[in-house]
C-alpha cells in the first residue's frame, strides 16, 4: 500500500525528445508504488499521448515551453496530472472513433484521446488555453468486480 498523499512533480521542456524520460518517470512511480507490468504499460502509454498532444497540438512542437508532470497517490488511486499553457480544444467535439472505418482507411495518428480513455479508469480536462490546461488520469489500486475488491497483483498470475 503506498504512502497516502505522496506526490511527485516533474517539470520539462516540451520537445518529443524528452517523452522517454516521462515515460520512465511515470513508470517507475507506478512501479515503486506496486502496479504490475501490465497496468504500468496502460499508464505509460497513456501519459505519452497526453504528452505528445501537448507537444504537437498544444505548443504547436514549438519548444520554448514546458509540461508539467504531478502524480498524487490516494488511498485508492494513481493520479497522474499533465499541465500546459498552450492551445486549448473542446473536449465535446472530440467523437469516439469508429474503429472499423478507422482502420479500413488505413487511418494514422488521431486516436490519442481515445487511447487515453480506454487505458485509464478516470479522465477529467480542465481546460483554460493559454493560462492552464490540465488532464488529470487516474488509475486505481484495486478493481471491483462483483462488488469485491480485487487486488491488482502480476505475480499472482505465474
Amino acid at each position: 500500500m503506498p504512502d497516502i498523499n505522496t506526490k511527485y512533480y516533474l517539470k520539462i521542456p516540451s520537445q518529443t525528445d524528452n517523452l522517454e524520460l516521462i515515460r520512465e518517470f511515470v513508470s517507475k512511480v507506478a512501479e515503486k508504488v506496486g502496479f504490475g507490468d501490465d497496468d504500468i504499460n496502460k499508464i505509460e502509454l497513456a501519459i505519452d499521448e497526453a504528452c505528445t498532444n501537448v507537444v504537437k497540438h498544444a505548443y504547436d512542437d514549438k519548444k520554448n515551453n514546458s509540461i508539467g508532470i504531478a502524480i498524487k497517490l490516494d488511498y485508492d488511486r494513481f493520479i497522474v496530472i499533465v499541465t500546459d499553457t498552450g492551445k486549448g480544444f473542446d473536449v465535446n467535439k472530440i467523437k469516439t472513433p469508429d474503429m472499423k472505418e478507422y482502420l479500413a482507411e488505413m487511418r494514422v495518428g488521431g486516436l490519442g484521446l481515445y487511447l487515453i480513455h480506454s487505458l485509464m479508469d478516470e479522465v477529467h480536462f480542465d481546460l483554460n488555453p493559454g493560462i492552464k490546461n490540465e488532464v488529470q488520469m487516474v488509475k486505481y489500486f484495486y478493481k471491483k468486480e462483483n462488488n469485491e475488491v480485487k487486488i491488482e497483483d502480476d505475480a499472482s498470475a505465474t
